[in-house]
C-alpha cells in the first residue's frame, strides 16, 4: 500500500525549520504540517559516541512535542551532523568557524549522519543514515567565495551539497545524497510505513 494512503486519517508533522527538509518530505507525496523548532540547545554528553549524536538530538527535539500530540498525530524530528577525523562538526558559529570547518573538510573524507525520530504520544522509533562524502582540495579563494555568497551558517559542516560547492568540490559520495541534504527520505519512507502499519 502507498504511504499517502496509509497515512490518511493521521496528522503528520515535520518539526523542522529547514526548508530543505520540508522540500524533501514533500517529495514523498504526503500531506504534512510544519511545526517550528525553537529549541536551539544542541548540547550532548561529552562521552556520547559521535555516531550516536544525531539520534540523541532528534530524540531531544521530540521530547518537546510529545505531550502536545493527539492520538492520531505522528511527528518527525531530525538532526544532522558531520563527522571528520573523529570530530563532530555542527553549524558554524561565524565566518571564521565556517572557514575552519571547510578547511578541515578540504581534500578529506567526512561522514554525514542524520538521526530521525518518528513519534506519537506514546511510541517512537529512531534511526540513523550514514553517507561518506569526499571533497577535493579547496583553495582559500573558493572557501571565501562560497561562504560570502551562500552564507552556510544554518548547515552542519558549513556547506550544502545542493549548492555551488557541491558541484565543484565533491568528488563522490557513498550513501544517500538526500541524507547529506538533511533528510534520508528513502529510509524515512520505509520507516514511516512500518511505524504506521505497526501502530494501527
Amino acid at each position: 500500500m502507498l504511504l499517502h494512503n496509509i497515512i490518511k486519517g493521521k496528522r503528520l508533522i515535520l518539526a523542522s525549520n529547514s526548508p530543505r527538509r520540508q522540500q524533501l518530505l514533500k517529495g514523498l507525496d504526503v500531506d504534512f504540517e510544519i511545526w517550528s523548532t525553537n529549541h536551539e540547545d544542541e548540547s550532548y554528553p561529552d562521552d556520547l559516541p559521535a555516531d550516536e549524536v544525531p539520534v540523541f538530538l532528534a530524540k531531544h527535539k521530540a521530547s518537546f512535542f510529545t505531550e502536545r500530540l493527539s492520538a492520531d498525530t505522528v511527528i518527525i524530528t531530525c538532526d544532522t551532523v558531520v563527522i571528520c577525523d573523529g570530530s563532530v562538526l555542527g553549524k558554524p558559529l561565524d565566518y571564521a568557524d565556517a572557514v575552519s570547518i571547510l578547511k578541515q573538510l578540504s581534500g578529506n573524507k567526512h561522514t554525514v549522519i542524520t538521526g530521525v525520530c518518528i513519534s506519537t504520544s506514546n511510541k517512537s522509533t529512531c534511526f540513523s543514515s550514514f553517507t561518506d562524502v569526499y571533497f577535493r582540495h579547496l583553495t582559500d579563494e573558493e572557501i571565501d567565495y562560497y561562504i560570502e555568497r551562500y552564507k552556510p551558517y544554518d548547515k552542519a559542516g558549513a556547506y550544502g551539497i545542493q549548492e555551488w560547492i557541491g558541484y565543484v568540490a565533491i568528488e563522490r559520495i557513498e550513501g544517500s545524497y538526500f541524507n547529506v541534504m538533511g533528510l534520508p527520505v528513502q529510509m524515512l519512507h520505509n520507516e514511516l510505513l512500518n511505524f504506521i502499519n505497526n501502530n494501527q
